[in-house]
This record gives structure tokens, sequence and C-alpha cells, in this order.
């Protein structure tokens, strides 16, 4: 490198002169703590909860209010484990399965509201109305599994045109929660669409979720036994009712149907998640 001298007005040409030097082995920047990054993640809901407080009585004249605002918490709790992109991906997938039951119990009749999120632990729909029978909640239980299948081959689809392990990772996922879902306990759909073959099942799918919880313990399975426990005692005590005898009185067209669906259901998951598995790291 070449420096040129600088000519003062008062003599010659004094010596060049270059910027400091950058000491070796200068420090770099810590990267931000998990408290930094709680902070910065938390201000936009903080200021969420603000304009929520400030305008709710505006805002809850809208019927989707209550939707995009427990999808955005969800979204962001889900974001704060394992990032924005994959809590976006997960959220939709949701968003789509929940929407299977909104609009087939529309279909049949049944009021219904949209869905509402609740953080890590899915979302749910609620009925103004209740089924005419073990049918039409066999029907509205499968449907949002058949959904979020639907939207899991589609985000897989997206993985294979952009080369996106993550998207691979979303549909691996989707299909997961399915097939969880399909467990026969209520208040899972899976327990919903067993309405309609025999409320016996219940009992099975309960002892086999407890079994699980004894040999892999999870805090959201006691919640699920305690919910199914109670919803099953409650129908098994009625059961001789003449209403619960109308409400479970099918064809044995409905019950095949609903039988195919079921286990052709689960076949098609664990295909996907046999035949796509999760890329590895």
């Amino acid at each position: 490198m070449h420096a040129e001298g600088v000519t003062t007005p008062d003599g010659p040409p004094t010596e060049p002169t270059y910027p400091p030097p950058v000491p070796y082995g200068a420090p770099v920047p810590a990267p931000p703590t998990l408290t930094e990054r709680l902070r910065r993640l938390a201000a936009p809901v903080i200021a969420a909860v603000v304009g929520v407080a400030k305008y709710g009585a505006i805002l809850l004249k809208f019927k989707a209010f209550t939707l995009v605002f427990s999808m955005v918490a969800s979204l962001w709790a889900y974001a704060l484990l394992y990032g924005w992109q994959f809590a976006l991906g997960f959220v939709l997938l949701i968003f789509i399965h929940e929407m299977g039951h909104v609009i087939v119990l529309r279909a049949r009749g049944i009021e219904a509201g949209l869905p509402v999120f609740l953080p890590f632990l899915g979302a749910f729909v609620s009925m103004k109305s209740a089924p005419k029978s073990a049918y039409d909640e066999s029907l509205s239980g499968i449907a949002g599994p058949v959904f979020g299948v639907l939207g899991a081959f589609g985000a897989l689809g997206l993985a294979g045109v952009y080369h996106s392990d993550l998207l691979r990772v979303i549909a691996y996922f989707g299909f997961l929660i399915n097939l969880f879902n399909l467990l026969p306990v209520l208040p899972l759909d899976g327990g919903r669409t067993v309405a309609s073959l025999s409320p016996k099942i219940w009992l099975a799918g309960l002892l086999m979720l407890l079994g699980y919880e004894v040999w892999r313990p999870s805090p959201m399975i006691p919640i699920i036994l305690l919910i199914g426990g109670f919803e099953l005692y409650r129908r098994w005590k009625g059961r001789n009712s003449e209403a619960s005898k109308a409400y479970f009185t099918l064809t044995m067209q409905q019950r095949l149907n609903i039988g195919g669906a079921y286990v052709g259901l689960i076949v098609v998951i664990l295909w996907a998640m046999h035949s796509y598995p999760l890329p590895p790291r």
C-alpha cells in the first residue's frame, strides 16, 4: 500500500498518517441473553395487551377478535421455544384442523363458534348446540384430523418444491399431533369419533393412555385423563336413559363409514410418518 504525504501551508509534506490498527483478538459482542430475548419478544405482546385494555370494548364487537388474539398468543408462545417460522407453520396447521370441525359442525346444522387457541394445548371449538346423534359427533370429531392431515400433506408438498427441511419438520409434527388426537379418549377427536362404534372403547383408550403416562410421564396427559374419566363416568351413568339410547342408535352403514374412516386415517398417518421421517440434523 502506498500513502501520500499531506502538504501543510507552512512547510514540507508531513509524514503520512494511518488509522490505528484494530487490536488482534478484539472481543466479539456477546449474544443476547435469554432474558433479553424474552424482553424483545414480550414487547409487542405487552403493547397488544395495553391496546386491548384500552380499546377492548370496541374490539369485542368483532366475532373474529378472540380467534385472532388467541392465535397470536399461541404464535408468540411457540416462537419463544421453536422460532417464529416453525411457530407460524404449526399454528396454521392447528387452524386448518380446527376449521375442519367448524365446517362439518355447521354443515350438520350444529352451531359452532370460531376456534380459540390455547398455547401449548392446541385449540378448541365451542358448540352452541349439541349434536343430534353420535353419528354427528363422530363426523365432526374426525373432520379435524382429516383437514389437519391434508394440511400436513400440503406442507410436505411445499417442502419438496422448495427443498425445505423446516417445512418437512412442520409436516411431520402435523401428522404426529393429528395421530395423537385420534386416540380413542374423550375429549380428544378420536374419543368423539369412536362414539359411533362403541362407548366401551373409551375405557380401553383411558387405560392405554394411563399406561403411557406411567411409561413416559407428561404434564398434559393427566389433564386428558381427568377430563376423559369424568366424561366417561357421566355418559356411563346415563347410558340407560331414553335420550342416551336414541343418541347412540346408528345404522350398520353409519358404523362402517366411521370405522373405515377412523382406521384408514390412522394407517395413512403412520405411512406418511414412516415414509417422510424427520430430516437428519
